[in-house]
């Protein structure tokens, strides 16, 4: 699972872009784990749904 993850963040983020300073990257990073990776990345375990959509549909 961790090994799907660092995959994921290099593909669609890393290889992606260039910054000038390690603060930018990470806050690039922090900002595409907590404002995509986590609540709106489709999981297999939620059956092809969001965290965000499986809640509202829970809800």
């Amino acid at each position: 699972m961790v090994e799907t993850f660092f995959k994921s963040i290099k593909a669609e983020l890393i290889w992606r872009n260039r910054w000038d300073t390690r603060r930018q990257a990470e806050g690039a990073i922090f900002q595409y784990i907590n404002g995509f990776y986590n609540p709106r990345r489709r999981h297999s375990s939620l059956g092809g749904k969001s965290p965000l959509a499986f809640e509202r549909k829970a809800a």
